[in-house]
């Protein structure tokens, strides 16, 4: 009895499918491995991409975000309920601070990258605006910081 629950489980899994949607977490990521490209700028026609994170327990945890590029680098941002040090209290950005190693999926291919907190408050602003040009939310809470929420800046590098 117990064993057909868990094959009802996972067969479920397997016809929701394991990839984020929304706000809705998922498991692992598809597609394609590519090689990491040296110009990110073909992420300016995707508007949502997925992350995934390697917790300690071993099964893949992803999330969907939005992602900028500017000068040859990625950003992605992590918006916060309330003000918090990162890594805060989003489970994400707690998997990669304790193993940045990520996976990205833009389009249908996926990018292995180095996920880096970004600190520097001149690479900060950086990555904000690489988001505030790409996207009008982003722009509206640049121009207005009563309108902003708590968040921290993700840049993706090489591993």
């Amino acid at each position: 009895m117990h064993s057909n629950r868990l094959v009802l489980v996972l067969a479920a899994l397997l016809l929701v499918g394991c990839e984020p949607q929304d706000r809705r977490p998922g498991l692992w990521l598809s597609g394609e491995v590519a090689p990491t490209p040296s110009d990110w700028t073909f992420s300016n026609e995707q508007m949502e991409i997925f992350v995934e994170t390697r917790p300690w327990y071993g099964i893949r945890h992803s999330v969907t975000t939005v992602v900028a590029t500017s000068n040859g680098k990625l950003f992605v941002p992590s918006i916060y309920s309330e003000p918090a040090e990162f890594p805060g209290d989003k489970y994400w950005n707690s998997t990669i601070a304790a193993d940045p190693n990520v996976r990205l999926k833009i389009g249908e291919k996926i990018y292995e990258l180095r996920a880096q907190h970004v600190e520097d408050p001149e690479e900060f602003m950086v990555g904000f605006q690489a988001l505030a040009d790409k996207y009008p939310f982003w722009q509206q809470v640049l121009e207005d910081e009563a309108k902003r929420p708590p968040f921290v800046v993700i840049r993706m590098d090489p591993r």
